[in-house]
């Protein structure tokens, strides 16, 4: 973030050599940067909860940082939580005559706001093209969703998504219910250089939704398809069955196709920076190409991953990627396990373990 300057949080040891995009050696690098702290938060979540609101731009990580959080101390008592999501189950639901009655009985009981949930009903259904889903209507959903996973830790993404939702997200642990149950911020900070890649070459697992890189977040098994000419990723999640990763449509365009809602997250952020009472926790993506050395272990640093097909073979190289901040600066963009250490790490402080 401009004229901003999120601290580094140093998570070289120069111990170990981990492959990252292994879930078996991933399991082993958390283990070896944050074992003790993971231990404290497994035996935290057997009876506690959190509530967590994740806060940076659009495609700055957010999913992903919290999966691999998931995957280091164990999914079953954590849930995330994203409002699009949450949206879209909505519009599912409401094609279905049994969940449609269940969702409006729920509206009619929960929700307040200034539309009709008659209104609010078409509004989800893209009805109505010219009003906005009332934030009123997103936090019924929201506390919905909660009854659904249950009384877990929970990271909602999402939301705030305008400076009108602030005072809002200030108060959603009270409104989902959680009492005094520990709630906090979490702030992260990607240069736009490095999202604008991370959207070009993204792809996702049809099946879990699970998102990665061609080219700068590859999975463990790569193929190639004589057809087309190209390369994609497998989804390493067992369960999925080696499914083919497949891009978004509009990807191709990178940052400036979403360049309004980075405006609009980038000023959510600042405002929310100044805020006092609440916790923060501030991830940094990225590192300054001169002190790397001193503040990582060079695999923590995010390669530029090139495919060669040979002879029924793809081959795969690696290449440092370099971009500049927003500040002009040359830096290193961290792989999503490190920032994992980093949030791993500083939740336990926050909760005082």
């Amino acid at each position: 973030m401009k004229n901003f300057e999120f601290p580094i949080f140093k998570t070289r040891t120069g111990q170990g050599r981990f492959a990252l995009e292994d879930p078996i050696e991933r399991h082993k690098y958390f283990e070896h940067k944050a074992g003790p702290e993971i231990e404290k938060l497994k035996d935290y979540l057997r009876t506690g909860t959190f509530v967590a609101i994740l806060l940076g731009k659009k495609n700055s990580g957010k999913g992903t940082y919290t999966k691999l959080f998931m995957e280091a101390v164990g999914g079953d008592r954590v849930a995330h939580i994203s409002i699009g999501d949450v949206v879209r189950s909505a519009h599912k639901d409401l094609e279905d005559n049994a969940k449609k009655a269940e969702l409006i009985d729920f509206l009619n009981k929960k929700y307040r706001g200034f539309l009709t949930v008659e209104e609010v009903v078409n509004v989800i259904l893209g009805r109505d093209t010219k009003t906005l889903l009332p934030t009123e209507a997103i936090l019924a959903l929201v506390e919905r969703e909660i009854e659904r996973v249950g009384r877990k830790a929970v990271f909602v993404d999402g939301f705030p998504r305008s400076i009108d939702q602030v005072s809002y997200s200030l108060y959603l642990r009270s409104i989902m219910g959680y009492r005094d149950d520990p709630d906090f911020l979490v702030f992260i900070d990607v240069p736009e250089a490095v999202i604008d890649e991370r959207i070009k070459y993204r792809v996702i697992c049809p099946k879990c939704q699970t998102p990665r890189s061609l080219k700068l977040l590859r999975t463990k098994e790569v193929g190639y398809n004589k057809d087309t000419g190209k390369f994609y990723l497998m989804c390493d999640n067992a369960a999925c069955a080696k499914a083919i990763m497949v891009p978004k449509e509009g990807d191709e365009l990178g940052i400036e196709a979403v360049r309004d809602r980075i405006e609009v997250d980038d000023k959510v952020m600042r405002t929310l920076l100044d805020l006092k009472g609440v916790p923060k926790i501030l991830l940094r993506n990225s590192v300054p190409a001169t002190s790397a050395n001193e503040t990582v272990d060079d695999y923590e640093i995010t390669p530029a991953y090139k495919y060669e097909q040979d002879s029924g073979v793809v081959k795969i190289t690696e290449e440092p990627w370099t971009v500049k901040d927003e500040n002009g600066a040359e830096v290193y963009s961290l792989l999503p396990a490190a920032v994992a250490v980093s949030l791993i790490k500083q939740i336990a402080k926050v909760l005082n373990l």
